[in-house]
């Protein structure tokens, strides 16, 4: 994207370049979707498992599995819609996000540009350790969340809802699992140093937990414990890496200044 001699970018420009990361993040999310779409029944087996063996229902020809139902004569095609639609939104994930990194490098100088390539390594693992966490979390949240229910009643569970309440789990805690890469990439282009993370570290356990208590789908502590506390120890660990990267180079500035330097050093001919 071309830019001023100044480094700013017209807004046309950046309504354009706005216009075409958004068109990618949604070409990524739909070819995510497809497959969601192609391999629907695979995932909504694999995901009612912590509240009926559907697998084991649809072997033995059964009509009912669990508390689980479907209502209405299009519940069936907004379920498998709803299904690849999120399916496609967590797979493409990191894809997504760096459509959105990729909107605020445009204004970043060339070393910069360099340094943000530890946002690209790390955003896909980190992503995909938040959703396998929120989904190992899910079986505990639900079994705990079932429990409150009435002696002799029996609850009973719209499946679209019920998929719609894992999904959310799982792309929760996957987007909260790059809280740390922001921070240390934000760290790297120098953009924040070490010190503005970690001194209102009060502020931030406040943030995080107030961002696992409204965005969480369960209302139980136990589930939103389970976010809370490895987030908290992710901002420590991106504070830490933070100072380290400020202290290497801050070394490397007061070298500069005080004309330390193979050029400075070299012996007269």
């Amino acid at each position: 994207m071309a830019a001023t001699s100044s480094g700013r970018m017209p807004l046309l420009d950046h309504l354009r370049e706005f216009r075409k990361r958004l068109f990618r993040a949604v070409l990524f999310i739909t070819a995510g979707a497809v497959i969601g779409w192609i391999f629907y029944n695979p995932i909504i087996t694999h995901l009612a498992k912590p509240v009926c063996d559907l697998a084991a229902a649809q072997a033995n020809g059964d009509t009912s599995c669990g508390s689980l139902y479907i209502n209405g004569v299009l519940g069936p095609l907004n379920l498998q819609i709803k299904v690849a639609l999120l399916t496609g939104v967590i797979l493409s994930g990191p894809l997504w996000l760096y459509q959105l990194w990729a909107f605020i490098a445009p204004g970043l100088h060339r070393k910069e540009k360099r340094n943000s390539i530890f946002f690209i390594l790390s955003a896909t693992p980190f992503f995909a350790a938040g959703a396998t966490l929120g989904y190992l979390v899910l079986p505990v949240a639900i079994k705990v969340l079932f429990g409150f229910t009435p002696n002799s009643l029996s609850n009973l569970v719209k499946f679209d809802d019920y998929l719609d309440f894992v999904m959310r789990i799982i792309l929760i805690f996957g987007l909260a699992f790059e809280l740390p890469v922001f921070l240390v990439t934000f760290n790297l282009i120098g953009f924040l140093r070490g010190q503005t993370i970690l001194k209102p570290w009060r502020i931030w356990i406040f943030s995080i937990v107030l961002f696992t208590a409204a965005f969480t789908p369960t209302a139980d502590p136990f589930t939103m414990l389970l976010l809370a506390l490895p987030l908290c120890l992710l901002y420590f660990m991106a504070g830490g890496i933070a100072l380290l990267v400020d202290k290497r180079r801050d070394k490397k500035s007061s070298k500069a200044i005080d004309g330390v330097s193979p050029i400075d050093s070299a012996e007269k001919i």
